[in-house]
């Protein structure tokens, strides 16, 4: 007895070892990913410039799919169970997290559509508000994947081929369309409308097809996900570089003999009496009853506006890095584009590199770009000035103001090459001019993201039809359910509704059955095997109908009466499953809901005390730095370190350090001859931010009380099925050997 007894001890206590170890483990990375969200609040990283997913928290399941389906890390963290964007100034719209995600808990939009006035306003196909037959594709409707293009201008090139098909036959040399780009929008646009059969012409102002990615750096990585391409169908490869896309995109083009023309720079176009549009160029003009408007969005590059920018050595984009070597060199600007120059550069022979950057973080490049310009920095292979802006350039150095919370202080570099990387203007007052309106007031109203719930009402209505269903057959049977046992041999129904023959037989069989898809959601959400027929969200909805249909057919399966069997013990096993399933699905969201929607009212808080110091003078601002810092200090301690039982008795002490924190940071700042007024805002701002962070702190130790419905759901769930293996194994032994006509003797 002494064995069984101290193995069951270790066991227990190497559980709740590795139990404790994991919550820690889970504290620290929470810790970490709610550290990087505030930097990134704080540095204008936390939301993109053009699309940015937003969460669901009343849907958010916290299964972690979006996290590991996003190609740019960073971008989304569990916080409390939950989804949380923490920097979406690296989002670039892939989507996969919206489409990947089981509950519909994602959605990736454009931010501040109902202000801004630099995206253009379009209906559902596409097309300019105001001017029909104006279609916009690719960059310049403000989505910058390659994928998104390619689709956009086969969705224009359809769309024009359904209405060429419906109206009068063109005039004389009137084209039915007139694309304006050979990027990846208007290539794709201009095989479209070959395919549909339509009389066309594709103009741009370089040679070739490539748009702006063509100007990409040399063996830029630019393709990261399949893409369809009409007449040419599926590309090969799930991921390209510039070269190789470049290269693909030419022989598509001359294999198909696309109208493409080339050295044609977009000047502008306007309405003829005939109601078509006249397109211009700098040395030929267009007539077409359609045009499409492929254009890159980064227009003409943005200039710094100081002396010395027009010397020859200023540049604004870098095709080869590898014909610069042995220079120094400034890069200017905080981009991925700026970043991946000065990288590359640095990499070259002889080359002493330094990249200038206006902000205080490289908080919008990718996590790739981050950990590369770590790594050169560490080896010291390039240089990092930030807060720092070019006054200045000359022929052999680059004069810089560097502006931190000291004193501005000028520098200067010895220099060879700059390379400006500080964006684009994008065209818009060449897009107003040929007819495309930013007038956020014409933009058709769009809800913002709202929550939507769980959907228990929908999933109730659901299990209460089939659950009645299979009442209404149990009732339709009473007479043979309602017998005992030891009875219902002898009943004329016993052959058909018994476990062993007739529908007791099948029925448990589509149980069986039932069970096995629903596992397969399992093996598509990890994505065992290469598995992804179909949407995550397909396969959560069948998870939950076969659950519920597998514990109905396993009742009357089990003649609505489960025995001390094996087959019973999976039966309550299957009926656990069921339970904490259901809580997970449509319970468990609201403690982390609860949390997530604080901890995101505790950010903004925080930023009230941003912005309050932002007009105190420097001797004010240093009081609020240092009052903010204990007070955060306070409440780190008391939400990461320690034990449950540990915070839980902290309560008692909590209120009283926080009352001498700030009474002690009043004193010192009244000594110090700020204002009281500005003393009480700033205490009172830190007060709230204390109880707020204590609040989401208990949120979170309930939310990982009640986290247990997963580990039991698991163990369950594993436990089911090997009762349910044996119990299939035995059925099949003892029909095999029933209907063999063996005895038992």
């Amino acid at each position: 007895m002494s064995f069984p007894l101290l193995l069951g001890v270790v066991l227990v206590l190497g559980l709740a070892l590795l139990a404790t170890l994991a919550r820690r483990s889970e504290l620290m990375r929470m810790e970490k990913s709610l550290k990087r969200r505030e930097k990134a609040v704080r540095h204008g990283g936390a939301k993109a410039k053009l699309q940015h997913p937003v969460v669901d928290l009343t849907r958010c399941l916290g299964c972690g799919t979006c996290v590991k389906s996003c190609p740019e890390d960073g971008v989304l963290e569990l916080v409390h169970g939950q989804a949380m964007v923490v920097a979406g100034a690296r989002c670039i719209g892939h989507g996969h997290c919206e489409a990947e995600c089981p509950v519909s808990a994602m959605t990736i939009t454009l931010a501040n559509l109902e202000t801004r006035k630099d995206v253009p306003v379009l209906n559902d196909e596409l097309e300019s508000v105001g001017s029909p037959g104006l279609f916009l594709a690719g960059e310049v409707t403000a989505h910058s994947l390659i994928k998104t293009a390619i689709d956009q201008g086969t969705a224009v090139g359809a769309a024009v081929a359904r209405r060429v098909k419906q109206d009068k036959k063109p005039l004389k040399d009137e084209l039915d369309l007139c694309i304006v780009g050979a990027g990846p929008a208007g290539l794709s646009c201009s095989l479209e409308a070959k395919r549909s059969g339509l009389h066309f012409v594709t103009i741009d102002q370089e040679s070739g097809p490539g748009g702006t990615v063509a100007k990409y750096p040399r063996r830029k990585l630019v393709l990261t996900q399949p893409v369809n391409m009409p007449l040419a169908g599926r590309l090969k490869q799930s991921t390209y570089t510039k070269e190789e896309l470049i290269s693909l995109w030419e022989d598509i083009s001359t294999r198909q003999r696309l109208p493409i023309r080339g050295g044609e720079t977009f000047l502008g176009l306007e309405n003829n009496e005939n109601g078509s549009f006249v397109v211009r160029t700098k040395t030929s003009t267009y007539t077409a009853r359609n045009v499409c408007l492929a254009l890159g969005r980064r227009g003409s590059p943005r200039k710094l506006g100081v002396p010395g920018e027009d010397l020859p050595k200023v540049a604004y984009s870098l095709l080869d890095a590898s014909s610069y070597q042995n220079r120094k060199i400034l890069v200017v600007g905080g981009g991925d584009s700026a970043v991946e120059a000065a990288l590359g550069l640095a990499e070259q022979p002889g080359n002493t590199v330094t990249l200038a950057h206006r902000g205080e973080n490289l908080v919008r490049i990718r996590s790739a770009n981050e950990r590369r310009i770590k790594a050169s920095l560490n080896e010291r292979r390039m240089n990092l000035l930030v807060q720092a802006q070019v006054s200045s350039i000359t022929p052999s150095a680059v004069q810089l103001e560097i502006r931190g919370k000291a004193e501005a202080a000028t520098i200067h570099i010895p220099n060879d090459e700059v390379f400006i990387m500080a964006g684009g203007d994008p065209p818009l007052e060449l897009l107003e001019r040929s007819g495309v309106s930013f007038d956020p007031k014409k933009r058709q109203a769009m809800a913002p993201p709202r929550e939507a719930g769980t959907g228990l009402i929908r999933a109730l209505t659901i299990g209460f039809i089939l659950a009645l269903s299979s009442l209404l057959f149990a009732l339709w049977h009473s007479d043979y359910y309602g017998l005992e046992a030891s009875l219902r041999p002898a009943h004329a129904k016993h052959n058909q509704l018994r476990p062993g023959l007739g529908i007791g037989l099948w029925l448990g069989i589509a149980s069986a059955g039932l069970i096995a898809l629903n596992l397969l959601y399992l093996v598509r959400r990890n994505n065992y095997f290469g598995f992804k027929l179909g949407t995550l969200k397909l396969w959560m909805t069948s998870h939950v109908a076969t659950g519920i249909l597998a514990f109905l057919c396993a009742t009357l399966h089990g003649a609505m009466a489960p025995r001390h069997t094996v087959g019973g013990h999976a039966y309550w096993g299957l009926f656990a499953l069921l339970i904490t399933g259901a809580i997970g699905r449509y319970v468990y969201a609201y403690l982390p809901r609860a949390a997530n929607g604080r901890e995101l009212k505790l950010t903004e808080i925080k930023g009230r005390l941003d912005r309050l110091m932002e007009s105190w003078g420097d001797r004010q601002r240093s009081f609020g730095d240092r009052a903010r810092e204990e007070v955060t200090s306070l409440i780190e301690t008391r939400r990461w370190s320690g034990s449950l039982t540990i915070r839980i008795l902290a309560l008692f002490g909590i209120e009283r350090s926080l009352r001498r924190t700030l009474e002690r940071l009043s004193r010192e700042g009244k000594a110090e001859g700020i204002p009281e007024d500005q003393i009480k805002e700033a205490m009172a701002i830190a007060s709230q931010t204390h109880r707020m962070a204590l609040l989401v702190s208990h949120y979170e130790d309930l939310r990982s009380i009640l986290n247990s419905w997963r580990y039991l759901h698991r163990w369950v769930s594993l436990l089911m099925v090997l009762l349910l293996v044996i119990h299939v194994a035995s059925a099949l032994a003892y029909g095999a050997f029933f209907f063999s006509g063996g005895s038992a003797g």
